[in-house]
């Protein structure tokens, strides 16, 4: 739909930041403008349908003016448009099986754009495909809840998280903000955000699991905060980690989202690492989301 003055406004669409779901309106999008960052975040299934359609495409339209020639294609028995269509796939994808071939000036011409085109989609597609294959990426598993219970005396945020790939992350780094909604001086409705000071936010090598610190003191944001005030204030969480994945030789980053209702008061994380009879250590990832109060 357009506006007033013409210009071109996607309709409202839901998108997903972090845990939220955010309805955008008033864009001034266009499809074409940032199509290689759509083709990075499309889904497997959906960037293969997309490329398969987009294959289709080029060949019907190079059938049809390899159809309106004067037989600019040999053995194409009866001009068939169909029979253009699979010479058209054969001279896009550069297979080139020899049954048919071009005969006729205007033949040989529209070949020549169309192997252009297929040279130029296969790099295009080639370079896609490896830039979503080689996009660095940490496997992360994250509890399902923060907890809140005390820790060397004091009240302490905790969050689990490990390495799935049971390799190892070098030099890794986590970081904790709040996100909190608050009224200004002004009467205006603002959504402010606070990094939450952890007692280790380094580690130098994530193999197995790491759990995150935060004492609820007084100089932290969530200090004498009930849940009734986390959920009037919308309070949120997010855990950003960052490292250096020593298989791909790539830094990495993994982020998790929580909401205010996701955090549980007065429970403890169930214990998943402990020693077998042979002394190796065990880690046990079907309990990794479980809690007990205490």
């Amino acid at each position: 739909m357009s506006n007033d003055h013409g210009e071109w406004i996607a309709k409202p669409r839901v998108v997903r930041i972090g845990g939220r779901e955010i309805i955008a309106e008033g864009l001034h999008l266009n499809f074409w403008a940032d199509l290689s960052h759509r083709c990075m975040t499309a889904s497997w299934p959906s960037f293969i349908a997309g490329a398969a359609l987009v294959f289709l495409i080029f060949n019907a339209i190079f059938a049809g003016f390899y159809w309106i020639g004067d037989q600019p294609i040999s053995n194409v028995a009866g001009g068939d448009y169909i029979d253009y269509f699979y010479f058209s796939i054969e001279t896009l994808s550069t297979a080139g099986y020899g049954d048919m071939h071009p005969q006729t000036h205007y033949g040989h011409f529209v070949a020549a754009i169309e192997l252009f085109t297929g040279i130029f989609s296969m790099s295009l597609m080639t370079g896609l495909i490896f830039a979503r294959f080689s996009r660095p990426s940490a496997r992360l598993l994250f509890a399902d809840s923060p907890v809140v219970s005390n820790h060397e005396g004091a009240p302490t945020l905790m969050i689990r998280f490990a390495n799935e790939r049971q390799n190892v992350i070098a030099n890794a780094t986590a970081r904790l903000w709040m996100f909190k909604s608050r009224i200004t001086a002004e009467g205006q409705p603002f959504r402010g955000f606070h990094e939450l000071p952890l007692l280790r936010n380094e580690s130098p090598a994530l193999a197995l699991s790491w759990t995150l610190h935060h004492v609820v003191d007084e100089n932290s944001p969530l200090f004498g905060l009930s849940t009734d005030d986390l959920a009037a204030a919308s309070v949120a969480l997010m855990v950003v980690v960052s490292g250096y994945d020593v298989v791909a030789a790539q830094t990495v980053h993994a982020r998790k989202a929580y909401e205010h209702d996701d955090i549980r008061f007065g429970h403890r994380y169930v214990d998943v690492l402990n020693i077998s009879d042979d002394g190796r250590i065990r880690i046990d990832y079907g309990r990794f989301h479980d809690t007990f109060e205490g």
